[in-house]
């Protein structure tokens, strides 16, 4: 396993990815229970929620996801959008994260001066969730990448794992054994983007 500094540089979004992993899946679901444990948030709200479908219910995820675009897309445009989803859906995996509107709802009200920020600190903590889900998924071997089917797959994803109402789906992580390599990621120098005080 590579440490963390490795797998925050070697991370990148793999579409190419393989219905196998290096790790058991008891590993992954202590990875991703972990994230979801200490991963911080403003007022320690944690309002962050995962739903972590494996075998058959990554595949229905994934086949519901292309049934869906395919009411939507053109069907002479449909074929690379088919292309795309079934790579997603040939991973090991896919993690979904949610965030739970009663818990924010709830600290608006009890704290009414911050009331306008909570949405926006949920917001920041699920990211920081994803990320560190990422970075263990990397850590052990595995590809991933995030995918935003939402909100048009809300109503099916609530109803299909009987999702509590409240909880809003931001994002979706397929993951697997990385397949094919991504090409060169473009990455502006640090040096434009940082301003340092106090050298």
């Amino acid at each position: 396993m590579m440490t963390l500094s490795e797998a925050i540089r070697h991370r990148r979004s793999f579409y190419d990815i393989k219905p196998k992993s290096p790790i058991s899946d008891r590993e992954i679901i202590d990875m991703v229970e972990e994230a979801l444990a200490y991963t911080p948030s403003a007022f320690n709200m944690q309002s962050a929620r995962i739903v972590l479908l494996m075998k058959n219910n990554h595949h229905l995820f994934w086949d519901t996801v292309k049934n869906i675009l395919r009411q939507m897309v053109p069907a002479d445009k449909f074929a690379a959008t088919e292309t795309k989803i079934d790579g997603f859906g040939s991973g090991y995996g896919t993690v979904l994260f949610f965030d739970d509107t009663d818990v924010v709802r709830q600290f608006s009200n009890d704290f009414p001066l911050y009331k306008d920020r909570f949405s926006a600190w949920a917001e920041q903590a699920n990211g920081m969730l994803q990320s560190n889900v990422w970075m263990l998924l990397e850590e052990a071997g595995l590809g991933a990448s995030l995918q935003h089917y939402n909100p048009i797959i809300d109503d099916s994803v609530h109803q299909i794992w009987d999702i509590p109402v409240a909880w809003r789906l931001i994002a979706q992580m397929p993951f697997g054994t990385p397949g094919k390599k991504p090409g060169n990621k473009e990455i502006i120098p640090v040096e434009k983007r940082i301003k340092i005080f106090g050298k």
